[in-house]
């Protein structure tokens, strides 16, 4: 079922998905941020760091938006694992237990991550 990386921008990957161990809570991620499994993030080999990327739930089509900050281990690839999610991304997928057939694509429309951002951050309205 796994796909090798494309260089072909947009086009989807279809793989595996699993979550992050739990041994990784409080480490740095390839961005530099500390790993949390409440944060809508993913590690992956075939996005770039930083991208957002729409995760689909092959077998209930229940679909999650995660940004990429980390990489996986090759070994992970391997095994034809395209991304590692955090258990709040897993939950939006339908709460799978240990590893799901997933699509994954690229999000490459700036104004749609711009709303997405926004969206996952709202600004809290002054108060004087």
């Amino acid at each position: 079922m796994a796909q090798k990386a494309t260089k072909e921008p947009g086009k989807p990957l279809k793989g595996f998905a699993t979550i992050y161990a739990n041994r990784f809570i409080g480490l740095r991620t390839a961005t530099g941020e500390i790993f949390k499994h409440s944060n809508l993030t993913a590690a992956s080999n075939n996005f770039k760091i930083n991208s957002w990327v729409k995760v689909t739930n092959l077998s209930n089509m229940k679909s999650v938006i995660v940004r990429i900050n980390d990489r996986m281990h090759p070994r992970m690839a391997r095994m034809g694992r395209i991304v590692d999610l955090t258990k709040a991304a897993a939950k939006l997928l339908g709460n799978f237990d240990g590893i799901v057939g997933v699509k994954v694509e690229s999000l490459t429309d700036p104004i749609a991550v711009v709303k997405l951002e926004s969206f996952l951050n709202p600004v809290a309205p002054d108060h004087d």
